[in-house]
């Protein structure tokens, strides 16, 4: 395995760029939801947004930037909390769905940004699977 030695552990070489995705991710969901959430020309420039939904990502943001922090520093707690990111992501995708059924007005893009939350959340969690996996944490 390459990568560096964390507490006696060697971080996997894909651990810094997932830990960089993350915390960039968080920040721009945050800027973009809070552009949308408290300001006139965001609100208008968000369209028909689901309002739940813009919540949940603003809110979101800020776990995702924890998660990240946490993966950085190889605490066993950011799979948790990833486990919960994700996990919420999807639920609030599928209470999305069920607006967009019901005949509630949303954007395409909304769509699409949830499939992308959604994506790289499940994948962070099977990579946080392995990570620790390897370095033998059973007691997650």
């Amino acid at each position: 395995m390459n990568g560096k030695i964390i507490r006696n552990r060697i971080r996997p070489k894909w651990m810094m760029p997932l830990v960089i995705a993350a915390i960039v991710f968080g920040f721009a969901t945050v800027i973009s939801g809070g552009k949308s959430l408290f300001t006139e020309v965001g609100s208008v420039a968000a369209g028909n947004y689901v309002p739940f939904v813009l919540w949940f990502n603003f809110v979101a943001g800020f776990a995702y930037i924890f998660a990240g922090v946490g993966m950085a520093q190889d605490q066993a707690w950011s799979k948790k909390l990833a486990v919960f990111i994700a996990a919420a992501t999807c639920l609030v995708f599928v209470f999305f769905g069920i607006h967009i059924a019901m005949g509630g007005s949303y954007e395409n893009r909304t769509v699409m940004a949830m499939v992308l939350r959604s994506g790289f959340w499940l994948i962070v969690v099977r990579l946080l699977y392995l990570r620790f996996k390897m370095v033998n944490l059973s007691s997650l």
